[in-house]
């Protein structure tokens, strides 16, 4: 859950909202052309640019990398159920299931399940195993559901903000 309140969030200007897009499709562009891109003229750019990293909005950089190309292209969504789910549960099922690398995404839910995961392998073998020996290991696990992905449609971390 995030630190910030909706209201900061819309205390952003428009050029911060150009900024966050920007970078969003983009991450390795540099202040020059970010400037150009928004409409500032470079300084005050890389002063937002910095307010944005200081205040949160901005949490990092990292290369995007192609799962296919890597061989992982087997993808499985997990329905969890748990036995408990009282804080200290939940806490410590958050923190085990942080621990396993093929799991990509963990989401707490609201509806007849407790969380959905998005766990990627490179088949269903591995799959199997990753089940079997990291995620049945879980504190607090009570079932499990999986749903097997046959294709991605639309899998973009990017988004427009503003």
């Amino acid at each position: 859950m995030s630190k910030f309140s909706s209201n900061e969030f819309s205390e952003l200007d428009r050029f911060d909202h150009a900024i966050l897009s920007a970078l969003g499709q983009d991450g390795r562009m540099s202040v020059t052309d970010l400037a150009k891109k928004i409409g500032l003229s470079k300084s005050p750019t890389q002063a937002r640019l910095k307010r944005l990293e200081s205040d949160g909005f901005i949490l990092g950089y990292r290369a995007m990398i192609d799962p296919i190309r890597l061989g992982m292209d087997h993808v499985a969504f997990l329905e969890v159920r748990l036995s408990d789910t009282r804080e200290d549960a939940l806490s410590a099922f958050n923190k085990a299931v942080s621990k396993i690398p093929e799991i990509e995404e963990v989401h707490l839910i609201a509806g007849n399940f407790d969380y959905l995961m998005k766990v990627r392998t490179r088949n269903m073998r591995d799959y199997r195993t990753v089940l079997a020996e990291k995620i049945s290991t879980l504190p607090h696990l009570s079932s499990t559901s999986t749903f097997v992905a046959m294709q991605a449609i639309k899998e973009d971390v990017t988004a427009e903000f503003g």
